[in-house]
Formats: C-alpha cells, sequence, structure tokens
C-alpha cells in the first residue's frame, strides 16, 4: 500500500539561496522539505596537513570544489605562513565559487576558471587546460570523479586533503518523523548507524545519490527505493519529483 509523502529530508545543508530546485519542489508537490547535514567537517592543522609532504607553491593551479574548500584552503595556507603567489590559477565548480575565492585574495585577469554549476562542467575546464599541474582539495571521503578524470586524461595532479569528514549529532531528531529521507554520501549514511543503531525504517521511503551512497544504504539493512543519478533523473530533485508524484497519486487511489 502507497503512503503519501509529505514530509521529506534532505540530509545537507539548506542552500544559500532562494534558486534552488529543492524549493521548487516542495512548492510544487506541497512538501515539508526539511534540510540537515549529517556529517560535519574538521579542518586539518597545519601539522596534519604537513604530514603529506606537498609543497602547495610547486603546482599552478588549484581545484576547488565547493566554497567550503576554499574556506578550508586560505585559512590552512595562513596557519602555514604561505602567500600564494598572483600567477596561481584557480579552477572552480562554479561562477559562485569563483567569485567567493575574493573574500581572500585579489584576482588577476584570466587566472580563474569555472565550469557552469556542476562537477561534470568543471571537468571539461580541466581538460582545456591540460597541461597545468593541479593541486585537487579534498575531505578525507572525497569522491572519485575528479581524481579519476585526471588520471585518464594524464593530466598531472596531487589530491591534498585539507579535512575529515565525521558524523554530525543528530540524538535530537526523529527520523521516523518523515516520510522520506535523501542520501548523498556514504557518511551520511554511516551518521544514521553512529546515532541511532536502533532506527528502524518501517515506512520511511529511502532515497539515494551515487553508487557508494547506495550500496553503504544497502549494508546497514536500508530498503532503497529512490535512486540517482540516473539517464532519465540526472539529478535527486528530478528523481524525487517523479517518485513522489507516482507515489502519491497511488496512495490517492487507494483511499
Amino acid at each position: 500500500m502507497a503512503l503519501k509523502v509529505k514530509r521529506v529530508l534532505i540530509t545537507q545543508p539548506k542552500p544559500e539561496t532562494d534558486k534552488s530546485p529543492y524549493f521548487d519542489l516542495a512548492k510544487k508537490l506541497k512538501l515539508q522539505l526539511d534540510f540537515k547535514s549529517f556529517t560535519e567537517i574538521v579542518p586539518y592543522t597545519s601539522k596534519e596537513f604537513r604530514q603529506e609532504k606537498i609543497s602547495i607553491l610547486q603546482h599552478t593551479a588549484i581545484i576547488f570544489n565547493s566554497k567550503n574548500m576554499v574556506d578550508l584552503f586560505f585559512n590552512l595556507i595562513k596557519e602555514l605562513r604561505l602567500e600564494m603567489p598572483p600567477e596561481m590559477k584557480y579552477f572552480c565548480v562554479n561562477e559562485g565559487t569563483a567569485l567567493y575565492i575574493q573574500k581572500y585574495i585579489q584576482l588577476r585577469k584570466r587566472k580563474v576558471f569555472y565550469g557552469k554549476s556542476t562537477e561534470k562542467d568543471m571537468l571539461s575546464v580541466l581538460k582545456a587546460h591540460s597541461d597545468e599541474n593541479y593541486l585537487y582539495l579534498c575531505s578525507d571521503l572525497r569522491k572519485p570523479e575528479v581524481p579519476n578524470f585526471l588520471k585518464k586524461n594524464k593530466i598531472k595532479f596531487k589530491e591534498g586533503v585539507v579535512c575529515y569528514t565525521k558524523s554530525a549529532d543528530l540524538k535530537a531528531m526523529n527520523l521516523n518523523d518523515y516520510d522520506l529521507i535523501a542520501f548523498f554520501s556514504a557518511a551520511a549514511v554511516k551518521s544514521v548507524k553512529d546515532n541511532f543503531p536502533k532506527f528502524k525504517q518501517a515506512d520511511t521511503v529511502i532515497a539515494t545519490f551515487g553508487e557508494a551512497t547506495a550500496k553503504a544504504a544497502k549494508d546497514v539493512k536500508l530498503s532503497v527505493t529512490v535512486n540517482a543519478p540516473t539517464p532519465e533523473c540526472p539529478s535527486m530533485s528530478m528523481a524525487l519529483e517523479i517518485f513522489i508524484t507516482k507515489n502519491n497519486k497511488d496512495a490517492a487511489k487507494e483511499k
């Protein structure tokens, strides 16, 4: 029997602007939409970073896949007492991240590059500048897409881990209050196990983004109903819209 989906939990921070497909989805389908990051980022200390034996200034370009990475990096180089050379190039996931760099330094013309909006867009920009020596900033649980792409295209790079991920404290929440929970990383799924070792899924619909996230959910005995990305649904918001629309129609018919 289909149960109507009314309340949805997105296990990510709330978008910074109103221009988010999730807000459009909530309005269109009359959903109560909550956002809560299930993980926390802990910055590396300069001592921890030095153990990686990475010389930042030997690279000609830095890759940022989020504003958070911009903050982590520039706070780190301040602690390391480094000054970024004016010829250093910066490659960003989108324009917003590129503009955010100006919080820390004055950007010289033609030294910042970015994709339209997604990580996939940024990869094509990296390929167009394949002669650079990149430093790819990431967490200890980074996704494989960027390093795999760089390796495949024989582009010189090194990964620089600047933070590690830990489970957030979620014990004040009741996951069974939600009809659907959307996960975007294996770390977020682990957070459920860490915070709610006795959690029973019952009728809660589980949605996952990416193969690693889906595997992590299944490993902790969660039944996954909604998967993304797919050719038909490249984004989680699209996958949720299709599922919830059909599910709620079926639930109405069964009344």
